[in-house]
């Protein structure tokens, strides 16, 4: 069986600059997922009581900026890094979190697999529906491992995003569930536009794979906030 052709980098960028406007919602921005709304709040505040004297954020994949919005309305006057592959995405972010109240609003627009992310510069980190476009192993292990060395002792790492099952029954199951959740808020063929590009984009991993890969790149702990079907909110956080 032929394997499918997975968008490049460039593709990607071009449908994320097209779709500025959804992302800048902070209810309905990432309806596609399922718990986005109550992943953004759990993952927020758990950095900001893990890490409530932080002065710096590291978003991945920042989209619009909802997830330094949440984490501002907690820990108000941040430096504020955000990192995404497309320009009018970053341009929306700079100033959703400006007018939000960040110290500084700092854009670097590039793929997290290519930026030098330095040493103990951040006491936060941020990555919410960004990672599942990462593909091998490799790629998943090395951005933890550049992530907990960017952070200050400390500091944490906070993820949500789509994720996949090792047992393919379970994964078929969780799967339906995701399906049903996708025709509950548009149609049939919502979910099928939904599935057509996640199957043409993503390449999620298993939550116990992030975990084992977070443990690997020397989080001493690892916490698990929400898993609901396909969907997960989680992190580490840096002695």
């Amino acid at each position: 069986m032929t394997t499918p052709r997975k968008s490049t980098v460039d593709e990607i960028r071009q449908r994320f600059d097209n779709d500025v406007e959804r992302f800048s919602n902070l209810q309905t921005g990432q309806v596609a997922a399922i718990d986005s709304p109550l992943g953004m709040d759990l993952i927020t505040a758990a950095a900001a009581a893990v890490t409530p004297r932080a002065t710096s954020v590291l978003d991945i994949g920042c989209g619009a900026g909802n997830y330094c919005l949440k984490l501002l309305e907690r820990l108000p006057g941040l430096e504020v890094t955000l990192i995404d592959l497309s320009r009018p995405m970053l341009d929306r972010a700079v100033e959703r979190t400006t007018a939000a109240g960040a110290r500084s609003a700092t854009p670097i627009q590039g793929d997290i697999r290519e930026i030098d992310l330095g040493a103990g510069r951040f006491d936060i980190a941020l990555a919410a529906s960004t990672l599942h476009h990462l593909r091998s192993d490799a790629e998943w292990r090395e951005v933890f491992a550049n992530v907990h060395r960017s952070l200050r002792p400390g500091g944490s790492f906070w993820i949500f995003d789509m994720i996949e099952h090792d047992d393919p029954r379970v994964h078929a199951l969780m799967w339906e569930r995701y399906g049903r959740y996708l025709i509950s808020v548009g149609a049939e063929s919502y979910r099928d536009k939904v599935f057509a590009y996640i199957a043409q984009e993503d390449t999620p991993r298993s939550l116990m794979f992030q975990v084992d890969a977070l443990r690997a790149a020397g989080f001493a702990k690892v916490e698990i906030l929400h898993k609901n079907s396909c969907f997960a909110a989680f992190g580490g956080i840096k002695e």
